[in-house]
């Protein structure tokens, strides 16, 4: 198979509800989608990076920028690259794992499609449905936060995860917490918003019986993580810190984590996220697959890596109606808790090219191979 062009699209895809977190609110998702074309046949990829630097230090300008100028010249210029040269070609580009994801993802689906192997497959998955979970952002008011969680707990999603922040915290946890029942699945993530001060106060969230606390001190910070763990009695999951499968091993054997948040994006790509996923089953931890507000593209990856023996927690693998009123490929329903994995090729979805028009925010950007 032979790389020929990769076509980059920039879409505005408007979210039914906005989202908000410790670092800010979304309205919408400013999506930079891979297209890569080749001799054999063609593949998508997702970017899922923020607008903004401020979940890590990528955002989908930059992103944009170092793909267009650097990853997608390096790959034209080496058209026979797989999926698993990839990351060898483009080593000489330091960081920017979320620009390398989505251009790798592209060029596997791609592959894929062309042997007629599935992600899933490919990816070694061990389960033809994988549980899903939801997460909450931070709300207007509890009564309000209460009546979002209501409606998900009814459609069936088999975790809540709410968002967290300093004065945004024990109050709404005790609230959901006594709505649900203690037998609920329950979770908190704090997106770096807390520091190694706020460990007596982060003890409290002991008193509500969840499932981990999520990624509450900055990503540098094992010192405050390791001090925290052994200070409460809440697993602690980090997902800004673990940028590879060699940073997952450090962490866990620091004692700074006991459960690991797995997204592609984040460690360069789902070849490397296999890798975390496969580290992790060798030393005992679970792990479990985050979420970006992606589209279909996205979503269809993560529910295959999901499908893998060790992903033993649900992930915030929702339903494309969670997020969007009309999704780029045909939409992920969410039936009794649990999400079908798609079988067919590739990613084993189907782009819908003409929605990828309505949402453009420009044209494309083509790079074809020097003839």
């Amino acid at each position: 198979m032979s790389i020929e062009a990769v076509e980059l699209h920039r879409i505005g895809m408007p979210l039914v509800r906005p989202f908000v977190t410790s670092f800010g609110r979304q309205n919408a998702r400013d999506v930079l989608l891979v297209h890569v074309l080749t001799s054999e046949g063609d593949g998508w990829g997702e970017c899922v990076a923020m607008s903004n630097p401020v979940y890590s230090s990528e955002y989908v300008d930059g992103a944009e920028a170092v793909l267009r100028d650097y990853l997608v010249p390096a790959l034209l210029a080496a058209p026979e690259t797989t999926a698993v040269d990839f990351a060898t070609v483009v080593s000489f580009v330091v960081g920017h794992r979320m620009a390398k994801a989505a251009l790798e993802t592209a060029i596997l689906d791609a592959e894929l499609r062309a042997e007629g192997t599935s992600f899933a497959a490919y990816f070694g998955a061990t389960r033809s449905t994988v549980e899903c979970g939801v997460s909450v952002g931070i709300a207007d008011s509890i009564d309000a936060l209460l009546e979002e969680v209501d409606d998900y707990r009814a459609a069936g999603y088999r975790r809540v995860k709410l968002k967290i922040k300093p004065g945004w915290d024990i109050e709404p946890v005790r609230a959901v917490r006594e709505a649900i029942g203690s037998d609920a699945l329950l979770q908190v993530d704090a997106n770096t918003a807390y520091s190694a001060a706020d460990i007596r106060h982060l003890k409290k969230l002991d008193d509500f019986e969840l499932v981990l606390l999520e990624q509450p001190f900055a990503e540098e910070d094992f010192i405050g993580h390791i001090q925290l763990a052994e200070a409460i009695d809440t697993p602690i999951c980090l997902d800004e810190s673990i940028l590879n499968a060699a940073v997952a091993v450090d962490a866990i054997e620091r004692g700074a984590t006991s459960i690991i948040n797995v997204k592609a994006g984040r460690v360069g790509g789902y070849l490397e996220a296999v890798r975390v996923h496969d580290v992790c089953a060798e030393l005992g931890v679970a792990v479990w697959c985050g979420g970006m507000l992606e589209t279909g593209i996205g979503r269809a990856a993560n529910v295959a890596l999901s499908a893998m023996e060790n992903f033993l927690l649900p992930g915030d693998t929702s339903a494309s109606s969670r997020y969007f009123q009309e999704d780029i490929t045909e939409p992920f329903v969410m039936r009794d808790g649990e999400m079908n994995v798609p079988t067919g090729a590739g990613s084993g979805v189907e782009v819908r090219e003409d929605l990828v028009k309505i949402f453009a925010l420009g044209d494309p950007l083509v790079l074809h191979i020097a003839r």
